[in-house]
């Protein structure tokens, strides 16, 4: 089995293009024996941060400069949940530490402090997953769909959302448009 993708930047290829994933550039949260999760960084969804708290049932404190903020489609999978990508702020009912950088959280007690001053430094907002079965994603991987790249803080929360696919591209350093689909099969 390769080994695990955890902390690590899948990058769509051009064989995606079209699909859901086309262009999409997504943060394994985990990948083990049992599959994949993660969540796409880089698709906006129709809605900012102060529509999504109006939508729930409490009232919570949203700082002017926080309530354009973003939401993004962060998967095809549960669309009605939120995952929230941040740096490390514990205290949250259900967050798990994905590096000493890096925690994702999914219970509402952080909605009270995302949008204000005592909310984590940086954040994504997302609702939905990415999902892979056991072996799914590594056969993606050897049809070329995919390119990795170790995540980092800076393309994570600071490249704007529709710079990021070329931004990570940048990075690994190849002209993508080249690559042809069968690249790596002998």
């Amino acid at each position: 089995m390769l080994e695990s993708l955890q902390n690590h930047f899948l990058i769509a290829t051009p064989q995606l293009e079209g699909s859901y994933f086309g262009r999409s550039v997504t943060y394994i949260c985990e990948h083990n024996k049992e599959g994949a999760m993660g969540i796409v960084i880089n698709q906006k969804a129709e809605m900012t941060l102060q529509q999504l708290l109006c939508m729930t049932e409490e009232a919570f404190t949203l700082d002017d400069n926080h309530a354009d903020d973003q939401i993004f489609s962060g998967g095809p999978v549960s669309r009605d949940r939120g995952f929230i990508l941040h740096t490390t702020q514990p205290g949250f009912s259900s967050s798990l530490a994905l590096t000493s950088e890096i925690m994702v959280t999914t219970s509402k007690d952080i909605l009270s402090v995302i949008g204000n001053d005592d909310g984590p430094q940086q954040s994504i907002v997302a609702l939905g997953y990415a999902g892979w079965s056991p072996g799914q994603l590594e056969e993606e991987l050897e049809s070329n769909s995919w390119l990795t790249l170790e995540a980092d803080l800076d393309l994570l929360f600071n490249v704007p959302a529709e710079d990021k696919w070329q931004a990570a591209i940048d990075k690994i350093g190849i002209d993508i448009w080249q690559l042809a689909p069968n690249v790596g099969h002998a």
